[in-house]
């Protein structure tokens, strides 16, 4: 194309046409023709020229960048890690094999679905051998103990009840029974009862390892069923029920134990002595509503913790408005869980116990006897009371119920179980998890099966 100032025609580089050289005017001089080949040649070196300037000023940086992150600055990535911390390609069978060993737990232990009962048992003046009989018809190695004479036993028979466990071979290799070796005053129908209960769990809690229920007994209770039945149904109940029995209906206790005003010398003597009135009477609380019903009690570790810590301040509120309450261990524990929401849902009004009440009720339930033991077996309870000392019906429960062996000392004889192997006499620990259960177990499923796995269980609690 032809310009009217002087411009000269153009192509392509790549043009195979010779390129002409334009035609000055106006006095222009013209540039020399190249040939076709050398200005291809020409602008493929540019192209080289520009690979290798490229290539270069990359080694440079780099070769600056490496001496000066080797030399000062930690923040500085140097090349070499930087191509190492890139992926590295993984075959599919290898990753597939690692994420299945990662979201593969390892196995749970032998016996993880095998409860621990922690136990209260508690004795006074003249207890120390129904003591230490109760405490090997109730002994499982699994399970954790604590033992305690009040201060009205004199202090040889306490020395001999800790000298007794220390010197036990099993209960040593073990380490799971506590004695109390400073006993506490406990006086009958104060506040000093639930203290003393308390303490023991506050000592489970500290030294007893894994448990999941706290069952308080004394030494007038008895199993009437093994330890094995006993672990093995409560290994099918859930570990957030509470077994208090329990009423909303005060009835004659509103005179009687709620508006009256008592004083427990157990709380400030050192010498036992009842409990005294205060002539002036109080009204019902208005803070809370009172519950009432059995001393005896199967705790889940939870609901303890609860009470024991205390991480709001009814625990406490409680216990200070039960110090001057008539026969508070059968108050304290029903009003503290049917007055906190958290807890409602998970009591069983029930306690455990075959208890027998004369027709009116005495202060003391009946003594159970020989003719009591179809009453006991139908009620498929795991422990009865009250039982008068050395008692033949006592026998009979080892004989018929427990299987207890007869030896020369028996009230140190153990209950066989799976965790005795094949000895007999449990003289020494195999698996503590093995589980052995007999008639009683069927006995206490059908108990459980009624006051937990029911209606009955929600439509009682807490009315």
């Amino acid at each position: 194309m032809h310009g009217n100032n002087g411009s000269g025609e153009q192509h392509s580089p790549r043009s195979p046409k010779s390129s002409a050289s334009p035609r000055g005017g106006g006095g222009g001089g013209g540039a020399a023709k190249l040939p076709s080949s050398a200005a291809a040649w020409l602008v493929d070196s540019r192209w080289a020229l520009s690979a290798a300037l490229s290539l270069l000023l990359f080694l440079a940086v780099a070769l600056a960048v490496t001496s000066f992150s080797s030399s000062s600055s930690p923040y500085i990535v140097s090349p070499s890690s930087f191509f190492s911390s890139l992926p590295v390609p993984v075959p599919a069978s290898r990753a597939a094999a690692a994420n299945h060993s990662q979201s593969q737990s390892p196995p749970p232990p032998p016996g993880a679905g095998v409860p621990r009962l922690a136990y209260l048992i508690s004795g006074s003046k003249g207890d120390l051998d129904r003591l230490w009989r109760a405490l090997h018809a109730l002994y499982h190695p699994r399970n954790q103990y604590v033992v305690h004479l009040d201060r009205e036993a004199p202090v040889a028979e306490r020395l001999e009840l800790a000298a007794r466990v220390a010197n036990a071979t099993v209960f040593r290799r073990a380490g799971n029974v506590h004695v109390i070796r400073r006993a506490n005053m406990v006086t009958y129908r104060g506040p000093t009862m639930v203290s003393n209960t308390l303490h023991a769990c506050a000592v489970l809690l500290r030294r007893g390892g894994a448990w999941d229920w706290f069952i308080n007994l004394s030494a007038s209770d008895y199993p009437l069923m093994t330890q094995d039945d006993i672990l093995h149904v409560f290994s099918t109940v859930p570990r957030n029920v509470n077994f208090i029995e329990h009423t909303g209906y005060l009835g004659w206790k509103e005179g009687q134990r709620a508006r009256p005003l008592i004083v427990d010398p157990g709380l400030y003597g050192s010498k036992k002595q009842d409990i005294f009135w205060v002539s002036q009477k109080r009204e019902l609380p208005t803070a809370f509503k009172l519950f009432t019903g059995s001393a005896w009690v199967a705790l889940t570790r939870d609901f303890v913790e609860y009470t024991v810590w205390g991480w709001d301040n009814l625990p406490r509120t409680l216990l200070m408005y039960y110090a001057n309450f008539v026969s508070s261990p059968e108050g304290y524990f029903q009003t503290l869980l049917c007055n906190a929401p958290r807890f409602v849902p998970t009591v069983a009004n029930h306690d455990l116990h075959h208890i027998q009440w004369d027709v009116p009720p005495r202060q003391h339930p009946h003594p159970l006897a020989l003719a009591d033991m179809p009453a006991m077996l139908a009620s498929g309870a795991p422990f009865a009371r009250k039982f008068p000392r050395d008692d033949p019906v006592l026998d009979a429960i080892d004989d018929g119920l427990l299987a207890r062996p007869r030896t020369a000392n028996a009230t140190a004889a153990f209950v066989p179980g799976g965790w005795c192997g094949a000895d007999a006499e449990c003289r020494a620990v195999d698996n503590d998890w093995v589980l052995r259960p007999g008639p009683g177990a069927q006995r206490f499923r059908r108990l459980i099966d009624r006051i937990v796995r029911s209606e009955a269980f929600p439509n009682r609690q807490c009315k």
